[in-house]
């Protein structure tokens, strides 16, 4: 290519790429709705926006597509969920007791392991040595590599800090088995207290905000020390 040739991509003003427009029209959105539905329906994990763009034609909004199939099942049996920053297809909430008899159970996850996937999910990005302090336990290797070995954690950004600490993050598996949108969809203090999964016991040494407190002035603790 010489100097005075244009380029393959266009520029816009500010120097970015800007898409090269499809030699060939988009299917009607109607057929990108069916297309989405039948990725979504195929893929055992969920799907993002980027890969329904790369499978489908060229000119294809897979994000329109998505919002508009979305739409389309609200109060079907089925509902098309946002993971994260995915798309699945998911049984609706209220039917999920008709599923139960296919539910198996393949793991029992030890109370060490429960109280630090709640720690990781509601205080993440958090390092070891943070989930220790809350819990007031050391945390086993075991503990952490069975919640890595589940999907439901993965090592996120290590800290600018002495020693580059590494630290945890939930994942999309997470939210999904769940039923989470995002780690801000986790239930507060006051909903875990009204379901009775809080203990009425404030922390030791840490000071209750009066909001936080019960009938007795206590603040409740899931993370009980072993």
């Amino acid at each position: 290519m010489t100097a005075d040739t244009a380029p393959d991509t266009p520029q816009g003003q500010d120097g970015a790429e800007t898409p090269r427009e499809s030699l060939f029209e988009a299917p009607p959105m109607a057929e990108q709705e069916r297309m989405v539905e039948a990725i979504l329906f195929a893929s055992t994990e969920p799907v993002t926006v980027a890969d329904l763009n790369a499978r489908m034609p060229h000119g294809c909004d897979g994000a329109q597509a998505v919002q508009h199939l979305r739409k389309r099942y609200e109060g079907r049996g089925v509902h098309v969920v946002k993971v994260g920053d995915s798309w699945a297809v998911r049984t609706a909430p209220d039917l999920g007791f008709l599923m139960q008899k296919e539910t198996v159970e393949t793991r029992k996850l030890s109370r060490a392991a429960i109280e630090t996937l709640a720690i990781i999910a509601y205080h993440q990005p958090v390092t070891r040595a943070e989930i220790e302090e809350i819990r007031g336990v050391t945390v086993s290797r075991g503990t952490v590599d069975q919640l890595l070995e589940m999907e439901w954690i993965r090592f996120g950004r290590r800290r600018m800090t002495p020693g580059r600490p590494v630290t945890f993050v939930v994942t999309n598996s997470f939210l999904d088995h769940f039923g989470l949108e995002t780690p801000r969809d986790l239930p507060g203090l006051k909903d875990l207290r009204a379901a009775g999964l809080l203990e009425s016991r404030p922390p030791p040494g840490r000071e209750v905000p009066e909001d936080e407190r019960d009938e007795d002035g206590d603040q409740t603790d899931m993370f009980e020390d072993e």
